[in-house]
């Protein structure tokens, strides 16, 4: 097992990056992806006001670079993205909202791609053990912290962020994508995949700007998931104990 299987099992995504640096830069690259997706013509982001303020602001800070108009507003109103609907590059939701309410986005979903936008969801990895996961409700990609999966605080950091997306995005996935192919002795080998999005081959038109994933940590989740195992415990066997 390695991190990327972990992370596409819980979100219900078919594909996931080799780790991000933390959830609020996950999520600035994903609405940076879904920007370069509309093709830089539409110019509209909205973020639930249930996301966490951390993740927001680093929102803010990348839009503005990008000349994108981010609008914060509580998306239960769906008259917001109607008014935007010609302009929306997608939107962002946290899952489970920053109160702690565990919502359902299937309608908001098809809301958001009825107008040719992206749903971007920040979830919580560990959540998704035992909720729905994303790709229930279509979530385009998938983003969010590892550090509930093992790693200590740490001070604030660092911890490992992952990414997972649709198959429709996976030419504009940010960061680096391992893929596995086989040795000149016809051995199982992992290689990096789809180099040409790198900045150290192209860097004017690489996917993103990352030069540093946290894969250390991305393993320490990995074998922190391994070693507690696939199976849940039920609510008996946690008073049993």
């Amino acid at each position: 097992m390695n991190f990327q299987t972990v992370i596409t099992e819980l979100t219900g995504l078919p594909l996931a990056n080799a780790s991000l640096l933390d959830e609020g830069t996950a999520a600035a690259e994903a609405m940076a992806m879904a920007f370069a997706g509309a093709r830089m013509k539409k110019m509209t982001f909205i973020v639930d006001t249930n996301v966490y303020p951390q993740t927001a602001a680093v929102i803010r800070g990348r839009a503005e670079g990008l000349g994108i108009n981010v609008v914060e507003t509580d998306i239960s109103d769906p008259s917001i993205i109607e008014s935007k609907k010609d302009d929306l590059i997608g939107v962002l939701i946290q899952y489970p909202r920053k109160d702690g309410k565990i919502v359902d986005y299937t309608k908001l979903s098809e809301t958001v791609h009825s107008h040719g936008g992206q749903l971007i969801c920040a979830a919580d990895l560990l959540s998704l053990t035992l909720l729905a996961p994303p790709s229930t409700f279509n979530a385009d990609i998938v983003v969010g912290s590892a550090q509930r999966f093992g790693v200590p605080m740490g001070f604030g950091g660092p911890h490992a962020a992952f990414f997972a997306c649709s198959d429709a995005n996976k030419r504009k996935l940010p960061g680096r994508l391992v893929g596995v192919s086989k040795d000149r002795l016809d051995g199982r080998a992992f290689r990096l995949s789809l180099q040409t999005r790198e900045q150290h081959i192209r860097r004017e038109k690489a996917t993103s700007n990352i030069c540093t994933s946290q894969a250390l940590l991305a393993n320490m989740s990995a074998f922190y998931a391994v070693y507690h195992g696939p199976d849940v415990p039920t609510r008996e066997d946690l008073v049993d104990s």
